[in-house]
């Protein structure tokens, strides 16, 4: 089959051995494929990114069952699945079937190939990580991405009084309000914790999820209520920081940081199951969506992972077998 693979340079397409489902595992030939920002880290073979020599990067897909293993439930071949699981860059892939679902009736594979990480992720972060309450004030730090447009929709189904959005890009910026945000705000603006105090009458917000991290986690800090909580799940603004202790201390924040690389195929299956519990009648209804930026053929992955690189997309970026 045609995959994407790590090189030095980036992904490359080169002919591999299609995958073999374990008994777990459901064989899906692939529709959609979603990009996300761990993908360039792990097209160029960074290890943290989950690459492995010689296999398929990506980890977003929709598609059509075509095996299911001895040991999987509730899918059959010619099931359409969205699922979230390593080697999307590809025609076929595997998923264990805990980490799939069914599309929903009348959903494309191009819309539900948009959906699974940012659901699990942003559902984990908010609800079970952040604790969320409805009526509290929610951040989300890099609103424009799918995984932040997802939130900020998340955010809002499960309660909050007020969710706040923040982007850099003016354009991007201004879309916010279609998906969630009550305001968007820039963070390249010294004074954007401000804004964010004066919207929430002074205390700061409840809960963020913080997809930026780097030189802004003070400001976030700032911009936090006492007893708030920020949930770290990216780096896109730097891995290290300058990080204010004593602010961190008188506000008695807790500061989480999540990750799906160290989870267990157990915990991804509870984080899947809560998920579906608290949302899935809102994805069937389609309240949750996020837009297409652009498709690609997967011969032009490399095309697409630089337009990701280049950040200048809202939503999401699609490669098509």
């Amino acid at each position: 089959m045609k995959a994407g693979v790590a090189s030095p340079e980036g992904v490359v397409i080169e002919d591999v051995p299609p995958p073999k489902p374990k008994p777990t595992d459901i064989l899906v030939k692939i529709k959609a494929i979603a990009l996300n920002r761990a993908d360039l880290g792990s097209a160029r073979g960074d290890t943290s990114h989950g690459a492995m020599a010689g296999r398929p990067v990506g980890s977003e897909f929709a598609g059509e069952v075509v095996e299911a293993g001895a040991e999987v439930r509730d899918f059959k071949a010619g099931d359409r699945v969205m699922c979230h699981s390593p080697g999307s860059h590809a025609e076929y892939a595997v998923s264990d079937y805990g980490r799939a679902m069914k599309v929903p009736d009348g959903m494309s594979f191009e819309l539900a190939a948009t959906l699974p990480i940012g659901l699990n992720t942003l559902h984990n972060a908010l609800v079970t990580a952040g604790r969320m309450k409805a009526g509290e004030y929610v951040m989300v730090q890099g609103a424009s991405s799918g995984v932040g447009i997802i939130g900020l929709q998340i955010a809002k189904l499960m309660g909050a009084k007020l969710v706040v959005g923040t982007s850099t890009n003016d354009e991007r910026r201004a879309k916010l309000k279609e998906f969630g945000a009550d305001i968007a705000v820039d963070t390249r603006d010294p004074k954007w914790p401000e804004q964010v105090l004066a919207a929430t009458d002074g205390k700061g917000v409840h809960l963020t999820v913080d997809m930026l991290s780097g030189p802004t986690v003070s400001q976030t800090m700032q911009a936090t209520a006492l007893l708030g909580r920020i949930v770290n799940i990216g780096r896109l603004a730097g891995m290290k920081a300058e990080f204010d202790f004593d602010l961190h201390a008188r506000k008695r924040i807790d500061y989480i940081g999540v990750t799906f690389r160290t989870r267990t195929v157990e915990e991804v299956r509870d984080i899947l199951f809560k998920m579906r519990t608290d949302l899935w009648d809102d994805v069937k209804a389609g309240r949750i969506r996020v837009p297409i930026d652009q498709a690609y053929p997967l011969s032009e992955a490399r095309a697409g992972h630089d337009h990701m690189r280049a950040n200048k997309h809202f939503g999401k970026i699609l490669l098509i077998p």
